[in-house]
């Protein structure tokens, strides 16, 4: 009671100080994409747009590769610049960049306040330097609703810079063919949803010798908050309204021609408008602006797929339960970077070794306490191993081994009457491609989550979080994107009130950012707020010179003025 008598003292302050009227700098925590700055550099618009009501109108272009920045396709890099405003009061929403039919980036909006937000996200788009190097269609599809209560719109600016190769700074590799993985759409994003399971008949260049895929998922609906959706066993131990069942265990899967090929442990993105939305301002959810990326080595497919035939491309989600279902629904997408052989006559080979079980590996125990608290741990483990032989229509011969080893643990914590809500998971893991005994794609993983969710009134109208999450991760994806190491870890906390005159809050976050990469770039961050102000900000590292962002210091407390947010399980509030 004491602890809960000082949270509503904070709040109490908050609410009798003065609002900041400046607009406010939002921003994830993140390295300056690793491209040189001492060569020649041309930029171009690829669109703006103010989204406002948008649902189902997105923003389609016709791009035109630049001849300023020495020849189309030579580039030593490519980086985007989405910058955004807005200002009023509306949900987060999700934003897809499609180029070429290929989904290129997964990002979302943080929320705005009354006073106005602004945030600038640099990406690194290198690795889709065969689609920038060729017109086409490129499209935004940010769907957004203006209603009663919900006035906030996105204007939102999109630029491309191609950084011109040289002798010093060499043209960065590339695949010599995209192939998407996607709907196909050419009137909206690419994204689809699952389940039930997305499949496309696709066909790979027959002198094909290596293919690296690149899964994009993020969950959504009544699988936004999947880490705190319960096995189905105990779903009915907890009264509704809590959690969703299907369990908390998600696995990304790709299949050729319906056998397993890859998967993926997925990391949880919390959006600005999720669980406490307080929490995610001005420094939002790592992920959030950028969402992640998987990559798994297809090469030992290629005597398959290399046939001239089309064949059948899959991506889904499962669960631990019995049957694997999911709630709706996750969108996913996909696509599949192609090195070819100098020789035009046809690959050869075959698959030596498929040491790959459909599903992962999975246990599910728990107990109920007499006092009706509820305690479930679901745990996974998945193997893979795929040993393929590979001969180039030239004649040269590659021996192929793709390993997985994960590791998934989830227990989930209803206390206190179901006002205490926590989550405890972990996934880790790694991936391992050796082509002829030399390292090709490797990715080692950490995630841990900790989350304490608590309700402080009796209306359901007060609740706090506590959200300790890390994304530790070391990649050398394929042979087109820098291998890096990058540890990342965040403790954000935030206090929520609704009202029936408006939704208020405020929080924290701490983080301490990582990153180190192969050509011996360095960044550092760490970077404190607290009560929508800067109170801590130290940036160092080689990188450091390429992030030209300020971000102001306040002297006052401020409020938030919010959309209603999203809740674990659909759980409903008071109002």
């Amino acid at each position: 009671m004491l602890q809960q008598l000082a949270r509503l003292l904070i709040l109490i302050l908050i609410w009798a100080s003065v609002s900041r009227a400046e607009v406010l700098v939002d921003f994830q925590v993140a390295e300056p994409p690793p491209v040189p700055q001492d060569t020649q550099q041309c930029t171009i618009q690829i669109l703006e747009r103010t989204f406002g009501s948008s649902y189902g109108d997105p923003e389609i272009v016709q791009y035109t590769p630049p001849t300023d920045c020495g020849p189309v396709g030579s580039w030593a890099g490519i980086t985007l610049n989405f910058t955004v405003t807005s200002n009023g009061t509306q949900y987060d929403r999700l934003g897809i960049f499609t180029f070429q039919n290929v989904e290129i980036w997964r990002t979302s909006t943080p929320e705005p306040t009354p006073d106005g937000i602004i945030w600038t996200y640099i990406k690194d788009a290198t690795r889709y330097l065969p689609l920038f190097s060729k017109a086409g269609t490129f499209i935004l599809e940010l769907d957004n609703i203006l209603e009663e209560g919900l006035t906030g719109q996105y204007a939102s600016t999109l630029h491309a810079t191609f950084y011109a190769s040289s002798a010093q700074h060499p043209p960065a590799p590339r695949a010599d063919v995209i192939i998407p993985v996607t709907t196909l759409a050419n009137n909206t994003g690419d994204e689809a949803s699952v389940p039930p399971i997305f499949s496309l008949n696709v066909t790979v260049p027959q002198n094909a010798v290596q293919i690296y895929a690149e899964l994009y998922a993020s969950g959504n609906g009544d699988e936004e908050f999947w880490y705190f959706n319960t096995a189905n066993e105990y779903l009915y131990d907890l009264p509704a309204g809590i959690t969703y069942g299907n369990g908390p265990f998600r696995e990304v899967r790709m299949l050729v021609d319906g056998q397993v090929a890859g998967v993926a442990f997925p990391y949880a993105v919390i959006f600005t408008g999720g669980i406490v939305p307080s929490a995610w301002q001005p420094i939002t959810s790592y992920g959030a602006l950028d969402l992640p990326t998987y990559f798994i080595d297809l090469t030992p497919f290629v005597p398959v797929l290399a046939d001239g035939q089309a064949h059948n491309i899959s991506i889904d989600v499962v669960s631990a339960e019995t049957n694997h279902t999911i709630n709706p629904n996750w969108y996913v997408s996909g696509n599949l970077q192609v090195i070819t052989d100098s020789s035009s006559k046809p690959t050869t080979g075959k698959i030596l070794v498929y040491d790959v079980q459909p599903y992962a590996e999975t246990t599910t125990t728990g107990s109920v306490g007499a006092n009706g608290d509820v305690n479930v741990t679901v745990s996974a483990s998945r193997k893979i191993l795929i040993e393929s032989e590979i001969i180039s229509g030239s004649g040269e011969y590659t021996y192929v081994v793709w390993t997985q080893n994960l590791e998934y643990s989830n227990t989930q914590y209803y206390l206190d009457n179901y006002n205490v809500q926590n989550v405890v998971q972990t996934a880790s893991g790694s991936f391992a491609s050796t082509h002829n005994g030399v390292l090709s794609l490797n990715d080692q993983f950490s995630y841990p989550l900790d989350i304490n969710f608590t309700v402080l009134n009796s209306e359901g109208t007060i609740w706090d979080a506590v959200i300790d999450h890390s994304y530790d991760r070391t990649q050398l994806p394929s042979p087109f994107i820098l291998g890096s190491t990058i540890t990342e870890h965040q403790v954000a906390y935030g206090l929520f009130v609704e009202t029936s005159s408006g939704n208020y809050g405020n929080g924290t976050s701490n983080n301490t950012f990582n990153y180190a990469d192969l050509n011996g770039n360095t960044y550092y961050r760490n970077v404190n707020a607290a009560y929508e102000n800067i109170t801590y900000d130290s940036i160092g590292g080689t990188l450091a010179a390429s992030n030209s962002f300020a971000f102001p210091s306040f002297n006052s407390f401020a409020q938030f003025v919010m959309a209603k947010p999203r809740l674990p399980g659909g759980r409903q509030t008071g109002l």
